[in-house]
């Protein structure tokens, strides 16, 4: 968990805003921190997490967490952390040597084209089943990353309805929220063939929906070894006359055990 980001948007384990849809993006960059800053947060918060680690094992998100200051294995143990290994779940379904059995949630990698409600249900049932002695708060739905779906073959219209479907269920029905990354790979504005244009697609799409969205990117100028990248903000609120967007810009440095941000200009390094 990330101090600096907490204070910029005005949140914290204790208090922080319930039904948010946060969207996070990189281009020529990697948000992966972002996602393990939200993962930490959330089960700071106590509340209950539903995770899907498409791109990564559950050793290395314990690996960084550890880092952070948080155990999964414990989370895992206390029935506060729900986690779907997508890498081990696919090679189960994919691979006809092995012999253990795959959860139903990646069934869509038989058969694209029937859509992701399998892997909904998966969600649903582990955000609503309390599954242990101890109360959770809110339940939260991360997703690393989204855009892998893409790759696998579904098509961005279902990807879309499972985002809509678990963003009703946990945002709407239950006061949770929900966390999805996105990467997209070309330049902004690039016209791309395959999963590039996918992904963009997939962008624009949910850029609409979200309260909050973190694109994360390379510098301008090039590599910098004191500044890695830099993080535009945007929060959008609905009111009554409409809905109101605003944006900030901030540069960032990851380091072991966490990240530093801020104002653009303003780090040490140009100083």
């Amino acid at each position: 968990m990330f101090t600096e980001l907490n204070s910029i948007l005005s949140t914290s384990p204790d208090s922080f805003t319930q039904g948010e849809f946060i969207l996070l993006s990189d281009r020529q960059s990697d948000a992966s921190f972002l996602i393990h800053h939200f993962l930490s947060f959330y089960l700071r918060a106590r509340c209950k997490v539903c995770f899907l680690g498409l791109v990564q094992s559950f050793s290395h998100y314990s690996a960084v967490s550890q880092r952070l200051g948080v155990s999964l294995a414990q989370a895992k143990e206390k029935g506060q952390l729900i986690f779907l290994e997508g890498l081990k779940e696919s090679l189960s379904i994919l691979n006809p040597q092995e012999t253990n059995t795959a959860s139903q949630a990646m069934d869509f990698l038989r058969d694209p084209a029937v859509g992701l409600r399998s892997l909904y249900e998966f969600v649903r049932s582990s955000v609503s089943s309390s599954g242990s002695a101890e109360e959770w708060g809110p339940p939260v739905l991360l997703v690393d990353d989204l855009s892998v779906l893409l790759s696998l073959g579904v098509n961005v219209g279902a990807v879309l309805d499972f985002s809509h479907y678990c963003r009703a269920t946990v945002c709407s029905q239950m006061q949770g929220n929900v966390v999805m990354l996105v990467r997209c790979d070309g330049e902004e504005d690039e016209e791309d063939d395959g999963d590039d244009e996918g992904s963009e697609r997939l962008l624009k799409g949910l850029s609409h929906q979200c309260s909050l969205a973190l694109q994360v990117q390379g510098l301008p100028t090039g590599y910098c070894r004191d500044i890695h990248g830099q993080v535009e903000v945007c929060w959008r609120r609905r009111q009554a006359d409409g809905q109101h967007t605003q944006k900030k810009l901030f540069q960032y440095k990851v380091h072991d055990k966490g990240a530093s941000f801020f104002a653009r200009g303003t780090s040490s390094a140009v100083l």
